[in-house]
């Protein structure tokens, strides 16, 4: 009996508290080829949008999906040498007016405050994360309200989704008007789950239970895609179907998400914003899509 108490508790260690991050790449591979040549000549300003995970809070020196998406680091993995920003954009500049635990509230301030009206050769490169921060905080800690919205009910929280997707309606309008005639490219996160799909932060021991987080969280992703789908210079990065069996589950091998090519947490500590592999992954995601998109780089003389 007490052999078999001792392998059960092992298990449970195993599978429930050891979350591993793992090593060398995380995320998708991106291609080589669209960085063989510049893209253009003409003036770019790259600008980061948003709270922690733009501000790069748990990343190592110079390993922040911005920052790794303007340069390299020096010990680079083999597969993304040469992929980055300043090697196709000879006239890269950088704005990064991301806050470390702001919410939605805070970046349409931001973007008024922070993002003056650009020359008009200019063109924009917006890279964005917001909203996550307006679902979790306080944990509980204090009766959910907009910006705050913890332990709320999906009814609850239905006119502060609202809010959101109106809001969200005004940055994109904001940061468009800040780069007339130049033009700009929008990209925008959507919000990941670390519960791998599973919607239990009361599993962490930490975080007390949310019923309705994942439906609440559906429903800011929603609102999220349709007002990108309003904005022809807007375009989804892919994050939380990325991140799915790289959070708080993520060795537990029964579970639907799970990855066996890489059954590692992506995480930080604080269970809300990437580790450095997650940011790897974040880094190869908005590059992926600005890739796609390119084509609104060229310069609109030519």
């Amino acid at each position: 009996m007490g052999v078999l108490l001792a392998l059960l508790a092992a298990a449970y260690v195993h599978y429930y508290l050891y979350l591993p991050m793992g090593s060398g790449p995380a995320g998708p591979p991106v291609a080589a080829a669209p960085f063989e040549q510049p893209w253009t000549e003409r003036q770019v300003l790259l600008v980061g949008i948003g709270d922690s995970v733009t501000a790069g809070l748990g990343s190592s020196r110079g390993r922040s999906y911005f920052e790794r998406l303007v340069r390299n680091p020096p010990d680079e993995f083999g597969d993304m040498q040469g992929r980055s920003l300043s090697r196709v954009l000879p006239n890269l500049k950088t704005l990064n007016i991301a806050v470390s635990g702001s919410t939605s509230l805070h970046h349409l301030e931001h973007i008024r405050q922070k993002l003056p009206p650009q020359k008009p050769d200019v063109f924009g490169l917006v890279v964005m994360t917001t909203g996550g921060n307006d679902l979790i905080h306080w944990y509980g800690r204090s009766p959910p309200r907009e910006g705050a919205m913890y332990g709320a009910t999906l009814a609850e929280a239905q006119p502060w989704i609202a809010s959101y997707e109106q809001r969200l309606d005004t940055m994109f309008g904001e940061i468009e008007s800040r780069f007339p005639p130049g033009g700009c490219a929008i990209f925008v996160a959507d919000i990941y789950d670390p519960s791998d799909g599973l919607g239990d932060p009361e599993s962490t021991w930490a975080l007390p239970a949310w019923p309705d987080c994942l439906a609440i969280h559906r429903a800011y992703n929603a609102a999220l895609a349709r007002v990108v789908a309003k904005h022809a210079a807007a375009h989804v990065v892919p994050v939380h179907d990325e991140f799915l069996g790289h959070g708080i589950h993520c060795r537990q091998f029964w579970r639907a998400r799970y990855d066996s090519a890489d059954p590692h947490y992506w995480y930080f500590e604080n269970i809300e914003d990437p580790n450095d592999r997650g940011y790897d992954a974040l880094r190869r995601l908005f590059l992926n899509e600005i890739v796609r998109h390119r084509g609104a780089l060229a310069d609109p003389e030519k």
